[in-house]
């Protein structure tokens, strides 16, 4: 049996801008997810993927034939076996002796956190896949689901770091240095809704920005944002960055539209909208979330490797 692990994703600053070329921090979680690989007595892949509970959410199997077939190019397929098989084909493309190992194989992928947290369900898959095929990550993101490849850093890291595009798209990684004392008093809550990123991307897409000088911004706040000394400092850091990507999307920050009372900072992180969010203060400042319905709330420590 072959197992292979990737780690889940946060993206803290830089959302939107990462894109083109802002420098971001982004911080690999503890929970992501497995995939184990071993000899089958049938014809063809067997796929199987559990829940963190081991209980099954996906059952699928490719034929020979289906295996050998190239996947027709085209829009995204919106169907979770169409999705796979993409990714299926498209990492054959990028290593053909990898067809071989699909035959006569049963492979079964495990998450350790919820699917619609949005913490990298689909770039764990794609990390792993490309540590069994022994191909690269990023390559096989851009055939298959494109985006900035931050997440796939991530599912590979195992402190936070910094994430940019060089000016040709190569990915930069750098560890970050971010080891903030008031760690205590961060924590992450879950919106109770998961964020297509495509759409957020979109959004921001069709937005006009003066790209130069807004990648300049959100730098700077990244780089300020990892050194920030206290909690006060950090928030008005997050109070700052929210407010410019704001005021490029054209709509409310989170804190205004949901959380207008709430005494500490809320900042969005990666696609707006949904997923988690980052929130500041002591301990007693969850209970603010609960009592709004927030079940999932997750001490930054507990979450972020």
């Amino acid at each position: 049996m072959k197992t292979f692990y990737s780690h889940g994703k946060l993206l803290l600053s830089g959302e939107y801008l990462v894109l083109d070329g802002a420098t971001a921090l982004a911080l690999p979680t503890r929970p992501g997810q497995s995939l184990k690989v071993r000899d089958s007595k049938t014809e063809g892949l067997e796929w199987r993927s559990l829940n963190p509970d081991g209980t099954p959410w996906f059952n699928t199997r490719f034929t020979p034939k289906e295996l050998a077939a190239p996947y027709p190019k085209g829009k995204l397929p919106e169907d979770i076996r169409g999705r796979l098989q993409l990714l299926i084909d498209a990492t054959v493309r990028l290593n053909p002796q990898f067809a071989e190992e699909l035959q006569n194989t049963t492979v079964e992928t495990q998450l350790e956190f919820p699917r619609d947290w949005g913490l990298g369900s689909s770039s764990t898959l794609i990390s792993n896949l490309a540590f069994w095929a022994g191909i690269d990550p990023y390559t096989l993101l851009q055939k298959t689901f494109g985006g900035s490849g931050y997440d796939i850093a991530a599912a590979r890291q195992k402190n936070p770091f910094f994430y940019r595009l060089d000016s040709d798209g190569t990915p930069v990684v750098e560890e970050a240095a971010f080891d903030p004392p008031f760690a205590s008093e961060l924590f992450f809550v879950y919106l109770n809704q998961k964020q297509d990123s495509r759409s957020g991307i979109a959004r921001y897409r069709n937005r006009s920005v003066d790209p130069e000088t807004a990648v300049a911004r959100v730098s700077g706040l990244t780089t300020q944002l990892v050194s920030a000394p206290t909690l006060a400092s950090f928030c008005e850091l997050l109070d700052e960055h929210e407010a410019f990507i704001a005021g490029i999307l054209q709509t409310p920050t989170v804190k205004e539209l949901r959380f207008p009372d709430f005494p500490g900072s809320v900042k969005s992180l990666g696609a707006w909208g949904g997923d988690f969010v980052l929130a500041t203060g002591p301990e007693t400042h969850q209970e603010y979330f609960r009592k709004q319905g927030f079940r999932v709330l997750k001490p930054y420590q507990e979450l972020i490797l």
